[in-house]
């Protein structure tokens, strides 16, 4: 399942692919990766647990360089509002820790990749100690490079790894090809690079592949990240209440609807309608599964699914959703058409709260994008469900000498700096000057910052979950915050943090499951066609599957809390 469609939310490779976004999210410290697409991650073997993670696990060290002005709480994000003081940022890293070595890094980009030999790259290499050479792969097509290059001889000394990419034959490649960094980092090791050991615990705990810590992690906040977007300004303008049930919202969504105006509530809101009704998360296969009166029981087998389908369904069959909703994954960009006001609610993933109040801060001062809380169907608390705690990977090659593998560790402990210090600036906007400019305490970069700044560095390592928009702190404020309301209601699965990765048998077991979601919410099939489908998963290898991660259950324990 992909939770994250062009009319729910962005999927991680569309929402990536705009360089623009990408580069400012990125840079801004986004949760990029919350929630990445039902994509197969890691091993059977990468199940471990209990006790046998803590011996492989990085102590934790929370950093005290910089205090964050909204801390995390219930697995948020932590946020920062203030302008930055440039003559007055922090130093996390004292002195250089590479030692020169020559590193190859190929990772996946979106956009126009820089020339090799850039001031960005020279600065950052020179900060670090090492001489990173890029090898800048399209995010588009990554996966099929990425497999080519795993079953090769030639391996670049550090491949970057999207969750999303984790099929076929390479998580098998992952244990096969790469390094295990447990003895530099498992326990106290990891105080040698103190940014690296201020990584959450639960990022690293997602990076145990085949029983090794493999991974360097960008880390993520757990929380649901399809934040229902509307109009604040339109909103206010006309008396419109915030929706608190889904009764509240399609008797809104009708009071606004006005077709001949060319005026519709919203878009697409299935996976709003999953989280109303306690739907488990699709961000993951493993993450569809939880334990009920000692069964493990799919997503898809639950009434709340259908149930949440069906209200999902109701809403287009009462106009009220914007005719664009109808094209599916082919649909255009919404926002041109969200500023227009065509439709004044949209399910996106959180980082577009701040990316469109940015678009139309100059050209549209009078807008103001807001985010829902979302609600129980039933007008009670939600029951939601954790997403992943980190998504894109770093891995060492396993014939990189000890000298490399600590020079890649010095580049990690550099880009996973907190915002605040002068190794985050240097990652995420490169030279004063020539880069970016400052004013006001706030950091804007400059055309050739937008060349040669773009995703590189951060791809290798980041710093604990971070929201910081000096330039829109009201909005900072309202995503740090509605993290931390939602994860006050956010529960973990069973299989939450682990790395699985189904038989190849089961791989196509699910996929036609989406398309036929959006077939019942369009009124193309029924819900009965859905009830249909579920009993020939099971009957084809689901209940087989059920037994398979019950195996995986009963040696591992559960995550869930």
């Amino acid at each position: 399942m992909t939770p994250n469609t062009a009319t729910s939310g962005p999927s991680r490779r569309s929402f990536l692919a705009n360089s623009a976004v990408a580069a400012a999210a990125v840079a801004g410290g986004m949760p990029l990766l919350a929630a990445c697409g039902g994509s197969d991650s890691g091993s059977r073997d990468g199940t471990t647990s209990g006790k046998d993670a803590k011996k492989i696990l990085p102590a934790y060290v929370a950093s005290n360089v910089v205090t964050p002005d909204i801390p995390s709480k219930n697995g948020s994000s932590v946020g920062f509002t203030s302008k930055l003081d440039l003559a007055g940022l922090k130093t996390s890293v004292p002195k250089k820790l590479g030692k020169g070595s020559e590193v190859t890094i190929m990772s996946p980009f979106w956009g126009s990749p820089p020339k090799t030999d850039n001031a960005y790259y020279r600065a950052m290499n020179d900060l670090i100690g090492v001489d990173v050479a890029w090898q800048n792969q399209d995010g588009n097509t990554y996966e099929q490079k990425l497999g080519a290059v795993l079953a090769s001889s030639d391996v670049p000394d550090v491949v970057v790894v999207p969750g999303w990419n984790m099929s076929g034959k390479i998580p098998s490649a992952i244990i096969s090809k790469f390094a295990d960094l447990g003895p530099y980092l498992s326990g106290d090791a990891v105080k040698d690079y103190p940014n690296l050991a201020a990584v959450p615990t639960d990022a690293w705990q997602r990076s145990i592949f085949g029983g090794k810590l493999r991974g360097l992690p960008m880390p993520a906040s757990y929380v649901p990240n399809i934040v229902p977007l509307y109009r604040q300004d339109i909103f206010d303008k006309e008396g419109y209440e915030v929706p608190t049930s889904c009764a509240e919202f399609m008797a809104l969504a009708k009071d606004i609807t006005n077709a001949k105006a060319k005026r519709w509530a919203c878009m697409d809101m299935k996976w709003v309608s999953f989280n109303a009704f306690g739907v488990l998360s699709g961000s993951e296969k493993p993450l569809g599964w939880n334990l009920v009166d000692g069964k493990l029981v799919n997503r898809i087998e639950t009434e709340e699914f259908l149930e949440a389908l069906e209200w999902a369904r109701k809403l287009f069959a009462a106009g009220v959703v914007h005719p664009d909703a109808e094209m599916g994954k082919n649909a255009p960009d919404p926002g041109p058409k969200f500023a227009k006001g065509e439709f004044i609610i949209y399910a996106q993933d959180i980082s577009q709260w701040w990316s469109r109040a940015a678009e139309q801060a100059v050209q549209n001062p009078e807008f103001k994008i807001w985010g829902m809380d979302l609600f129980g169907h039933d007008g009670g608390d939600p029951v939601l469900w954790a997403t992943q705690p980190a998504n894109i990977f770093a891995f060492v090659n396993k014939k990189a000498s000890e000298a490399v593998i600590r020079d890649v560790l010095a580049v990690a402990n550099v880009t996973a700096a907190p915002y605040g210090t002068k190794e985050y600036m240097m990652t995420n906007y490169g030279v004063e000057g020539t880069h970016y400019t400052v004013k006001d305490g706030l950091p804007t970069k400059t055309d050739q910052g937008n060349i040669d700044v773009m995703n590189a560095y951060v791809m290798v390592a980041s710093p604990a979950s971070t929201l910081a928009h000096p330039d829109f702190p009201d909005v900072t404020k309202g995503q740090v915050e509605w993290q931390q309301r939602m994860g006050a209601f956010t529960k973990k699965s069973p299989f939450y943090g682990m790395q699985i990765v189904e038989p190849s048998r089961y791989t196509n077991l699910s996929n036609d499951f989406e398309q036929l979601e959006d077939d019942i919410t369009r009124g193309r099939k029924k819900i009965s066609d859905m009830q249909q489908a579920v009993s020939d998963w099971k009957s084809k290898g689901g209940d087989k599957l059920r037994d398979w991660y019950q195996k995986i259950l009963d040696e591992n324990g559960s995550a869930a809390s």
